[in-house]
């Protein structure tokens, strides 16, 4: 494991615990990434506002070392660090706030393919991967680059594969009271197959 120096209350905490060797403390985000590729942890344990950019050594390691897992500890809990670390390839991000003595076990259950982070945070990831927009389905068998469907196009393309005509998959969606709607979603889930 590498870990970020000064750290005392981290240090005591890995020290506690027998899974785990600290192979190396630095000073900033180049001697992180050196320390990285010359020991090849099983974690590195990184702070985003260490001298150099945590979040740089985080995108540096996980592009040189993929098998290594990087979690963040920090006191940010604002999303824009939260999601920069995520796309960083961080597994795991937690806050300086948190009670030392369960570092151990965070760290544990990354190195076994978990991810390590408090429950607020996790929500605050959810709502975003979820976002606003229109939930999207891909095509069976289609190409990654092909469009995806909404909701109501799929129902739009059950209802067809039903036998409905158009006028009856207006009535039976409601589509605002208009027949047209339903023939837009028909074309707009046609196109997509094309």
């Amino acid at each position: 494991m590498i870990t970020l120096r000064p750290a005392r209350d981290v240090r005591r905490a890995l020290d506690a615990d027998n899974r785990f060797d600290v192979c190396a403390e630095v000073m900033d985000a180049p001697e992180a990434v050196r320390a990285a590729v010359h020991d090849h942890p099983d974690v590195c344990l990184l702070d985003i506002q260490m001298p150099g950019s945590g979040l740089a050594a985080a995108w540096e390691i996980s592009a040189r070392l993929p098998q290594t897992k990087i979690v963040m500890l920090t006191v940010s809990d604002e999303d824009t660090d939260l999601f920069t670390a995520l796309r960083a390839g961080a597994d795991g991000y937690l806050l300086k706030t948190m009670d030392m003595r369960r570092l151990p076990e965070a760290l544990y259950g990354v190195c076994r393919g978990e991810a390590a982070m408090p429950r607020p945070l996790v929500a605050r990831v959810l709502e975003q991967f979820r976002g606003r927009e229109p939930r999207l389905r891909p095509l069976a068998g289609g190409s990654t680059t092909q469009r995806r469907l909404t909701s109501r196009e799929w129902e739009v393309l059950e209802l067809l594969a039903r036998g409905c005509s158009t006028a009856e998959i207006a009535d039976r969606l409601v589509l605002f009271g208009q027949r047209g709607t339903g023939t837009y979603h028909l074309d707009r889930a046609q196109a997509s197959g094309r």
